[in-house]
């Protein structure tokens, strides 16, 4: 892929994230590396951690074609970004079992943080990516005041990557060339579209085999977790990825947490569906013709994501 020049880029190409820490520096690593943004400022708790890292990088990217500037900062400093990213977070407790363990710690840390951030980036588009992201999604909305098209979560991308990785292993077709999404809560009510999912115009059938690779896609993170106590590199491509597509305009489809505003009767949640990511930040929403199993499986993931909600914010 050919990135435009600085002095092609029209707007602004400065990214915010808040949380220096194993996501966010992946993120800031792979912006860097990829020469979207032209400034990453980094927020953290820890002011120093966050300038090394910044000093670390801009070591780094004298090795870059593309000039790109990296410093620390406070919150007042997202001021103009193009997006701001949200990795912060709450210590991760010690046998995780379900994201949602998170969910006190970190409703109580976006209360402190967004209205802030909204105040001092009002027209940013803000990608969340720290967990429970559905239950974020929805609360950052609500604290911001952002219209729905510029708050988005990461939410099921990542599964829908390794779900791919897993059926194309199973089928013997590429993963790009497979349209398969793991759709609703990116936790424990997740589930495969199975229904819509294709590869060249052609339907892949629904199987039980097939369908448990969902669960095993979910259960990955978790697996990852246990045995290097984070997870980084994938969600933190992830992250990348929307954050692209929003700078350089990709019009990208990808299954995020966004708002859902009465698709197959729910409302009052965040949850995964396919949307198209460009400037505007979420371009269109993409409503999959799921069949009566998965239309009930999306319903159970709102309930379950609106008592979390209902409990933290």
């Amino acid at each position: 892929m050919q990135f435009p020049s600085g002095a092609e880029m029209e707007g602004p190409v400065k990214v915010t994230i808040f949380g220096p820490g194993n996501v966010g520096m992946v993120l800031a690593y792979t912006l860097m590396l990829r020469g979207a943004a032209r400034e990453i400022v980094l927020v953290g708790a820890n002011r120093a951690k966050a300038e090394g890292e910044a000093m670390d990088l801009m070591h780094a990217q004298a090795f870059l074609q593309v000039p790109v500037t990296v410093r620390a900062g406070d919150l007042e400093d997202c001021a103009g970004s193009e997006v701001v990213a949200m990795c912060a977070s709450v210590p991760t407790p010690e046998g995780l079992t379900s994201r949602n363990s998170l969910a006190e710690g970190n409703a109580a840390l976006m209360r402190d943080l967004l209205p802030r951030i909204a105040a001092a980036a009002p027209d940013a588009k803000l990608v969340m990516v720290s967990n429970p992201v559905d239950v974020l999604t929805w609360q950052a909305l609500e604290l911001t005041g952002f219209p729905k098209e510029r708050v988005m979560g990461t939410g099921t991308l990542v599964d829908s990557i390794r779900f791919r990785e897993m059926l194309s292993a199973m089928i013997g077709i590429h993963p790009d060339d497979l349209r398969a999404y793991i759709l609703g809560e990116h936790g424990e009510h997740q589930f495969p579209a199975m229904s819509v999912a294709q590869a060249g115009g052609e339907k892949i059938d629904d199987t039980p085999e097939r369908r448990a690779l969902c669960d095993k896609a979910a259960h990955a993170g978790i697996e990852v977790f246990r045995k290097k106590r984070n997870t980084c590199y994938a969600i933190g491509q992830a992250a990348a990825y929307i954050i692209e597509s929003i700078l350089l305009n990709e019009r990208r489809t990808v299954p995020l947490s966004v708002k859902i505003d009465g698709f197959l009767g729910v409302d009052g949640v965040c949850l995964s569906l396919p949307v198209v990511v460009g400037s505007r930040g979420i371009e269109r929403i993409l409503h999959p013709d799921l069949n009566a199993m998965e239309a009930e499986q999306f319903r159970t993931a709102a309930r379950a994501v609106r008592q979390i909600i209902e409990e933290v914010c």
